[in-house]
């Protein structure tokens, strides 16, 4: 891989509403002063779920959890009655409307602007004679809808200033494989072509009126960057079973290490501090079922922050490229069913677009696709989602202590100052 930074994870989904409704005058403009927690919490509490449930254990797994809640979040905006009191249920939404749209926006401008500053830091660097590459981090909204439905442009207007996803004009009706064809453009170009044919062939059609379409590119180097000729192939208990040679990175470093009830804490910064690779490595080969029954929100912010010690760490180069995942059944299995008009003519999405006896929308289907390399340099990652609607203690200080990630293991990339996870996932084999 040479000098090209290859450390990538790729994550896009898609979530399918197929409705024909509108929306009621959605929440007023978030103040600017809110604070990301809201959404943070969300974020990670839904994601631990849909890696519980929605993936499976024995398996490799990504998700992003930060793009499903946004494409989420932004089709909540559009909910109305009792589809509305479900939505915030499941998707873990608390306080009023108001302020819950405004943590997401402060969250997506936390994670903007930690990447403008990366740039400034790495430009003063490069001044100073020293090579470094700035985080890049992008995150994309829009709405592709249909040219001539009645959309209410409260909502309209209310996912365009708070997250900065404006309304594209498409005809599913006449030509949905040109409408097709134009979101995955959309999503492939924000992805730095990493996210290709997010929506698959046949997901969409003429009684689709709306897709919902987040997508995050993150390319992040590390704060210690590995030296290549310290990989070396050496052991991982793959599954928990015996010991298979796969290329492993070696750093003798300060990392982020705390000792927990029957699994450790190591955190990996990335340039600027701001976000970090974190792992949780059972104590055994063949803890790590026990270790995800225990995995929520409150224990991935418990290790957002362990204490800097010195390891001797040895690391996995990973790549992942995990299926394509349709999350609507275990959105449906968590109890969100309404949205997905079960029972029929239940969906309530008034606030979108007027909602009809005979006309109104509903989710579909929702669909995750994702990616993940990591290597010496650090890691690339993009993620997209669309909706579519249609008709511990630390350790001593003393000598370094040697810590193998040899088994499988949980991980997360996360914004250290909210705790939010962008990514989440699970190894069991990382060849």
């Amino acid at each position: 891989m040479g000098d090209i930074m290859t450390a990538r994870a790729i994550l896009p989904s898609i979530l399918g509403l197929t409705l024909v409704s509108a929306i009621a005058a959605p929440a007023a403009e978030p103040p600017i002063e809110a604070q990301p927690d809201t959404a943070a919490q969300a974020v990670n509490r839904l994601g631990c779920e849909l890696l519980r449930q929605g993936t499976q254990p024995t398996q490799n797994a990504l998700l992003s959890p930060y793009s499903i809640q946004t494409a989420l979040a932004m089709t909540f905006a559009g909910a109305a009655g009792d589809t509305r009191t479900e939505m915030a249920r499941v998707l873990h939404y608390s306080g009023d409307e108001t302020r819950l749209h405004a943590s997401f926006a402060a969250l997506q401008r936390a994670l903007e602007e930690l990447a403008a500053r990366t740039a400034k830091r790495a430009a003063a660097a490069r001044e100073r004679g020293n090579a470094i590459d700035p985080v890049t981090l992008t995150i994309a909204n829009r709405l592709f809808g249909q040219a001539d439905y009645e959309f209410r442009p409260p909502f309209l207007n209310l996912v365009k200033d708070v997250y900065g996803a404006p309304f594209q004009p498409l005809d599913f009706v006449k030509d949905i494989t040109a409408a097709t064809r134009a979101i995955n453009a959309w999503v492939e170009e924000r992805t730095r072509d990493r996210i290709r044919d997010l929506i698959p062939p046949g997901a969409l059609d003429e009684e689709t009126r709306l897709v919902l379409v987040n997508a995050i590119y993150l390319k992040a180097p590390w704060a210690h960057p590995f030296s290549a000729s310290a990989t070396q192939p050496r052991p991982f208990h793959v599954a928990g079973g015996p010991p298979q040679t796969v290329p492993t990175l070696f750093q003798q470093e300060r990392f982020g290490y705390a000792r927990h009830d029957g699994f450790s804490a190591i955190a990996l910064p990335y340039f600027g501090s701001e976000l970090q690779f974190v792992v949780l490595l059972p104590d055994h080969p063949d803890g790590l079922p026990a270790l995800e029954t225990r995995l929520t929100a409150e224990l991935l912010a418990a290790c957002a922050q362990p204490p800097a010690t010195e390891l001797q760490l040895y690391l996995p180069k990973l790549k992942l490229q995990p299926p394509l995942i349709r999350l609507g059944q275990i959105l449906r299995t968590l109890g969100l069913k309404s949205a997905f008009d079960l029972p029929r003519g239940s969906a309530d999405f008034d606030r979108m677009a007027p909602r009809k006896p005979d006309d109104y929308l509903r989710i579909s289907e929702v669909f995750h696709k994702t990616f993940l390399e990591l290597d010496e340099k650090g890691t690339e990652a993009a993620a997209a989602t669309a909706v579519a609607m249609v008709r511990v203690t630390a350790a001593l200080p003393g000598k370094p202590i040697e810590v193998r990630v040899d088994r499988p293991f949980l991980f997360a990339i996360q914004h250290r100052p909210s705790g939010a996870c962008l990514f989440l996932g699970r190894i069991v084999d990382p060849r």
